[in-house]
């Protein structure tokens, strides 16, 4: 049997993404850029008060979505997350066994509106958009 592993979110980056770049046998060094998610829902309880009950998640995204994290996303910005869950474990130095479940992205989004005031001017997305990408030519539709 096949299992489906897809988890979406939206919510707002907790803190600017760590990135960190890792040696490859290519000419380019593999790029990893981590930043924690929260997201959060309103309830009622039972004496019908509203309470918000906030969620953190551990965003991980690799090279070419390492670099689009690196240039637009910062603490507060409110994002659409497109990924898959994966958990790993370690011993760290004192010996104690370590778990995580991060979230891989494979897209991201953002939603919220840049702090800058400028649309299109000083947008680092705008800038890949048009700079790295090929044209798209003739379209057949």
């Amino acid at each position: 049997m096949i299992g489906v592993n897809k988890v979406i979110l939206v919510g707002n980056v907790g803190k600017n993404p760590d990135v960190v770049s890792f040696p490859s046998e290519g000419a380019m060094p593999v790029k990893k850029a981590s930043f924690p998610l929260a997201t959060t829902e309103y309830r009622r309880n039972r004496d019908n008060e509203r309470v918000e009950i906030t969620e953190w998640h551990n965003v991980v995204c690799w090279r070419g979505l390492a670099d689009v994290a690196e240039r637009i996303l910062t603490k507060g910005a409110q994002i659409y997350v497109e990924g898959r869950l994966q958990s790993r474990s370690w011993e760290d130095k004192e010996g104690n066994k370590r778990h995580v479940t991060e979230v891989v992205a494979d897209n991201l989004l953002l939603l919220s509106k840049r702090q800058n005031g400028d649309d299109n001017r000083n947008n680092p997305l705008m800038d890949i958009l048009n700079n790295e990408t090929e044209p798209l030519g003739d379209l057949p539709f």
